[in-house]
């Protein structure tokens, strides 16, 4: 099963099989005081820095989220699209709880797109789908509904099921959903890591579709956070997550490095390539 994205003029095929796809998380104001107040500001320059740095650093598609604080993501969040695709001819990964905000990142985005992201909530499924299938793009679907987020994997399966179903109605394909089987902190339970990777092994094991998470959730709160990141990184991707939002300029070359441990980087290629683009950064 394979998940096609496009930009302006290439094209990105996530499979089970394929080497690990890097969405760049950076664009985004969460943790990002001084980002956070540039975009108050309406100051989007540091963004072609980032899109450029995270392409260098071997992102294949860009996260774009623009939802700090009373900013007004209906207008800002185009723009920094097409900003973002302006500077790097990657598909771009559109992030916001916004419905309107969505519908006007899509219009503005060139190739094929990704939306960040439906759930199982009855409303957001009713608010966010019909505008996935209207563009024709794919869609990350987190294993919540209206009930919140299970706590054992076989409930999160059965909500990632729901949404299957949900979709099919309006003809969006399995393998356009990336499903995301919750990270959550094991600084607040030390059994989330493990659920989330069961919850993984399930939908890989009976669904098939691709996944993505965002792996940087499971070290909040704990000190020597990349050191617990690159670990989940690699346990994430032997469970089938093989489209995982991270950090390329601090998990670029341990992604490579998964691959080529899983077999899916012949002679090394990739992995050497990794590095020496770090070693010259």
């Amino acid at each position: 099963m394979q998940t096609v994205l496009k930009g302006p003029s290439t094209e990105v095929i996530i499979g089970p099989d394929l080497p690990i796809v890097m969405i760049g998380e950076r664009i985004n104001p969460t943790g990002r005081k001084v980002f956070s107040a540039e975009l108050q500001a309406g100051d989007l320059s540091r963004i072609p820095r980032d899109a450029q740095a995270q392409a260098d650093a071997g992102a294949r598609v860009l996260d774009v989220n623009v939802g700090a604080a009373s900013v007004d993501e209906v207008a800002l969040l185009p723009q920094a699209v097409r900003l973002v695709q302006e500077t790097v001819d990657l598909p771009v990964c559109i992030d916001s709880a916004n419905p309107a905000a969505l519908e006007a990142g899509l219009k503005a985005a060139r190739g094929r797109a990704l939306v960040n992201s439906v759930n199982g909530e009855a409303a957001k499924l009713k608010a966010v789908l019909p505008i996935v299938a209207e563009y024709g793009a794919a869609v990350i679907a987190l294993c919540m509904d209206d009930n919140g987020i299970p706590t054992t994997p076989e409930a999160r399966l059965r909500v990632a099921e729901n949404i299957l179903n949900e979709a099919a109605k309006l003809n969006i394909k399995p393998e356009d959903i990336l499903f995301d089987p919750l990270v959550m902190a094991i600084s607040a339970d030390h059994t989330a890591g493990a659920v989330t990777l069961a919850t993984a092994r399930l939908i890989r094991q009976t669904l098939g579709c691709n996944m993505t998470a965002g792996a940087s959730n499971v070290s909040h709160g704990m000190p020597e956070r990349e050191v617990l990141n690159t670990v989940f990184l690699a346990l994430l991707a032997h469970e089938g997550v093989n489209a995982p939002i991270c950090n390329p300029l601090t998990n670029g070359l341990a992604i490579r490095a998964i691959d080529l441990m899983l077999g899916r980087d012949e002679w090394g290629m990739g992995y050497i390539r990794a590095y020496r683009a770090l070693a010259k950064a």
